[in-house]
């Protein structure tokens, strides 16, 4: 009995002892608990220590390498590369010099012998990095000339005495001064004992200067979030040239800003490559012609060349120059006046009157005829002044045929033809499908385009406004309308095609590394504006032009063309053709395509002239300009080489 009490003794105090220490550890994990959430409220630690313990994470943007712009060759137009800004920590290796005198010096024990040995090694140290650091500054200034070596050398200096981190020295530079600044004096040591610290950028550059300057385009900042800063090919394909951001998190040490392995890691992805349709040797070829005819004409404001390729549609040459008045009055490309000006295209559009009576049975031939008289448009207010003269230079013939007054751009002839086969005559009236010709020859709409800024071409109606055969017969000589320089040599181009409408483009693929990722190449806009038959009758029309009428300066390029002649007046604020001086603002046009038995490009060039007393028609600048063009490429097209070969 006394044993079984004495085992239920000994369970009863293991028991008393077991309750008791879970009671104790209870409340120690409650206090800790209490003691956890308090930290997590109330706790704030002394800054000093939480900075020294837990360095401030910066988070950075990588931006990618922005893809190439190239051209159909494979010649680069526009490409990106890395740039290095220098930095100088003055302030490295000064801190561990001071230290080791101190710590010397300390265990001197007020032995001046070691102390005075101490101070003298820092001061040799010292004076070491300074010597270093002044040769330093003598290959700084033959780096960077417009600074003295005394200049680089107070700058070092003032650096370091002043306790300074981050001393920018010099401009930007590229990979190879970079190579050679890593050794010059001191640098050559290593970053740790110099203080260097290179910085990267990239900057575009455009290795054929101004050369489609506005064509290719820009995007400032290099950024694809800016605002309205897109320009060209730049800006229209910045989504693909720019790449994807990458993101990293950098981590103060005492070595300087380290990526933080803690944090998330963002790869960037490069931009891919564009190639365009442009040939820069064409383009030069372009810019020189036009720049040749321009460059002495003070009273011209704008002009514009297109060289397009006939079968593909592909723009093999872009120029547009505007005189930069608000600089030094040379001619630069600051605006797209092929896509984003348009006006009333004068004797080019007669072609598409042309084209309308034979693609509707009208007209059979070029050589029926209408009557020659006074030249009034029956039923109009409109009079050709040059009828008469026709009349009286031509024996005082009753009749013009139509392909003469085409050769002499007679207002009247093709004014007479769109109102006597289009106008309103009683219960009649064809109107519309004069009109409807005209969209059909995507002459009304901005079709898309490899740039931003394509204008709708303004194309007048019936139903929008007070209509006479007077608004029929002006449009059918090319008034009343608004085209761009483009708008027509698509058309133009389409006849060269026998009536096939390619669609003009710039982007022929999309590459990466090389490999093509996106094909993009030629499209059609319309199948068929008009039979070959149709077309070969335009083109019979279209070199009689070149050879008899308004264009017969380019009679004598190295191979034929066939083309057409405009020339239009721009509207003063009073609604007017001319101011109260009587001086006009010209539109002057030439717009063809080469060799006329054999088409392969179809070119536009047009020029516009402030108010002036002088007149700039499309059978001067512009055929001259298309003229020293064609010569020019005659020596280096492909497609004319058996011809050369051959004549030698």
């Amino acid at each position: 009995m006394s044993e079984n009490s004495g085992i239920f003794k000994n369970r009863e105090r293991i028991s008393i002892i077991l309750y008791t220490l879970y009671i104790v550890l209870l409340m120690a994990s409650l206090l800790l608990i209490l003691r956890i959430i308090g930290i997590q409220l109330f706790f704030r630690p002394d800054e000093k220590i939480k900075d020294a313990l837990t360095p401030a994470v910066v988070a950075k943007t990588i931006d990618p390498a922005r893809g190439n712009i190239i051209d159909c060759e494979g010649r680069l137009l526009a490409l990106t590369t890395p740039t290095y800004q220098i930095y100088m920590d003055c302030t490295v290796l000064k801190e561990e010099i001071e230290t080791r005198m101190n710590n010397k010096i300390a265990r001197a024990k007020d032995d001046p012998v070691k102390i005075s040995e101490a101070k003298k090694e820092a001061e040799t140290r010292e004076a070491e990095w300074l010597g270093k650091a002044r040769m330093l500054s003598a290959e700084l200034a033959k780096t960077f000339p417009g600074k003295s070596p005394e200049y680089y050398y107070k700058l070092i200096r003032d650096g370091r005495a002043n306790n300074r981190k981050y001393v920018k020295i010099g401009t930007p530079i590229d990979r190879n001064t970079r190579n050679e600044v890593m050794e010059f004096p001191l640098f050559r040591d290593g970053r740790y004992k110099s203080g260097l610290i290179f910085e990267q950028d990239y900057v575009r550059k455009y290795p054929y200067g101004k050369l489609a300057r506005r064509t290719i385009g820009f995007v400032r900042n290099n950024k694809s979030d800016v605002g309205n800063t897109h320009i060209g090919l730049e800006g229209k394909f910045d989504h693909i040239l720019h790449g994807t951001n990458g993101r990293e998190y950098l981590r103060e040490t005492d070595h300087g800003r380290m990526r933080d392995n803690d944090s998330a890691f963002v790869k960037a992805v490069d931009g891919k490559d564009l190639r365009t349709t442009l040939n820069i040797d064409y383009q030069d070829l372009a810019d020189k012609a036009l720049r040749e005819q321009i460059e002495a004409e003070d009273d011209l404001e704008g002009a514009c060349l297109v060289l397009m390729e006939v079968g593909t549609g592909a723009i093999r040459a872009m120029v547009n120059l505007v005189r930069d008045n608000a600089g030094s009055g040379s001619w630069e490309e600051i605006q797209n006046i092929a896509i984003g000006r348009k006006c009333e295209p004068g004797s080019v559009f007669k072609t598409v009157t042309l084209m309308s009576v034979l693609n509707d049975g009208f007209v059979k031939s070029l050589e029926e005829t209408l009557p020659a008289g006074s030249g009034h448009v029956e039923g109009t207010t409109i009079n050709d002044p040059h009828i008469p003269d026709f009349v009286r230079n031509h024996g005082g013939v009753r009749e013009i045929s139509i392909i003469d007054g085409f050769k002499i751009s007679s207002n009247y002839v093709f004014a007479t033809l769109a109102v006597k086969n289009y106008g309103k005559h009683g219960k009649k009236d064809e109107t519309k499908r004069f009109l409807q010709n005209i969209y059909t020859y995507k002459l009304g709409e901005a079709y898309d385009f490899d740039l931003d800024g394509m204008l709708t071409p303004t194309i007048p109606s019936p139903e929008s406004r007070y209509w006479t055969n007077t608004d029929l017969g002006s449009i059918g000589f090319g008034y009343s309308t608004e085209e761009t320089p483009m708008h027509i040599l698509t058309f133009y181009n389409a006849i060269a095609n026998k009536g096939r409408m390619m669609k003009p483009y710039l982007v022929e693929d999309i590459e990466e590394h090389g490999l093509v990722v996106d094909k993009r190449g030629p499209s059609v806009l319309n199948a068929a504006i008009c039979s070959k038959a149709v077309a070969d009758t335009i083109t019979r029309a279209l070199k009689a032009v070149t050879e008899e009428g308004t264009a017969k300066r380019l009679k004598n390029a190295k191979c034929t063309v066939a083309g057409k002649t405009g020339t239009s007046f721009g509207t003063f604020e009073n609604g007017q053709y001319s101011d109260a001086s009587g001086r006009k603002k010209y539109q002057g046009t030439f717009v063809g395509f080469f060799p006329a038995e054999d088409p392969q490009y179809s070119v536009i060039c047009a020029v516009y002239s402030k108010p002036t007393g002088k007149q700039f028609q499309g059978g001067g600048i512009p055929a001259r300009a298309i003229k020293t063009l064609i010569d020019g490429l005659y020596n280096i097209d492909p497609y004319f080489q058996p011809t050369l070969n051959k004549a030698k």
